[in-house]
């Protein structure tokens, strides 16, 4: 018996990194899942490497509604409901900072970056939310350490994620008591997070960089998770048992970098 036995998902961003490795949660603890994902060659891989019966892949942009919309409808349409909405897909900045940006840069970054890590959330609540009320589901947003804290990103990435934060608070505020929202806030990890194209960033991937010694560095228990070592956060708050409670709330499951006197040392290095 799984935590999400009979329940269906709709997942963003779900072709690498995070995104993949809550698919093969989802499906261990039991749920049928449908995946939103922007590329076609991770889309035809989750295609050879799932369950037909048990997965369904829609190549979409995460950042419109039509796209959200069609994977909802999808869930609907093939397995009679929808049970929770994750909202995962996003893109990061690579920590550019304000000096290094061109005034072209930052407005044109601006708006790619909010489209998707803001813009894209909101949308997707729109489109699932029948859905979720008919069913009593929850909506969850992959957040960041950047949502809580600065030092995660360059402004634009930081400032999108604590918009984020703000959504889920919002949110769980409208849409209760039918619908739960909650958000998830994980430390980095090895990945294929890209950045905005307008910043010349969408052909560079956290996977170029050596992300196991910079989140190691930068938290209280000094090691980089693994993509699957944050999934279980999302599996407590769509389970309707463990999760009933729960709304409005942020999950910090980023590594310890909250703790006070690590967030002074590393200030301090």
């Amino acid at each position: 018996m799984g935590w999400l036995d009979e329940q269906v998902a709709v997942l963003t961003g779900g072709g690498s990194g995070l995104g993949r490795a809550l698919v093969d949660t989802l499906l261990e603890e039991g749920a049928r899942v449908v995946v939103l994902e922007y590329s076609p060659d991770k889309c035809r891989a989750l295609e050879a490497e799932c369950d037909p019966g048990r997965v369904a892949v829609v190549q979409g942009d995460a950042g419109t509604y039509a796209s959200n919309r069609e994977a909802v409808d999808l869930a609907v349409a093939r397995w009679g409901r929808l049970d929770t909405f994750i909202a995962n897909a996003g893109l990061w900045d690579f920590s550019r900072s304000l000096d290094d940006m061109t005034p072209e840069e930052l407005d044109r970054g601006f708006d790619e970056l909010y489209r998707l890590n803001v813009k894209g959330p909101l949308l997707a609540a729109k489109a699932a939310l029948e859905a979720l009320r008919a069913s009593n589901g929850s909506f969850i947003m992959t957040l960041s350490n950047a949502a809580l804290y600065p030092g995660g990103g360059g402004s634009l990435y930081i400032s999108s994620k604590h918009a984020g934060a703000g959504l889920v608070k919002q949110l769980a505020y409208e849409l209760a008591p039918n619908v739960r929202v909650n958000g998830v806030a994980p430390a980095g990890m090895v990945s294929d997070l890209r950045g905005p194209a307008s910043m010349g960033l969408a052909d560079t991937s956290v996977s170029g960089l050596d992300m196991a010694t910079m989140v190691a560095k930068k938290s209280a228990l000094q090691r980089c998770p693994e993509a699957v070592d944050y999934t279980g956060a999302y599996v407590l708050l769509a389970s309707r048992k463990y999760g009933i409670t729960t709304s409005g709330s942020i999950l910090d499951v980023a590594n310890g970098k909250g703790l006070i006197g690590r967030v002074v040392d590393d200030l301090l290095a």
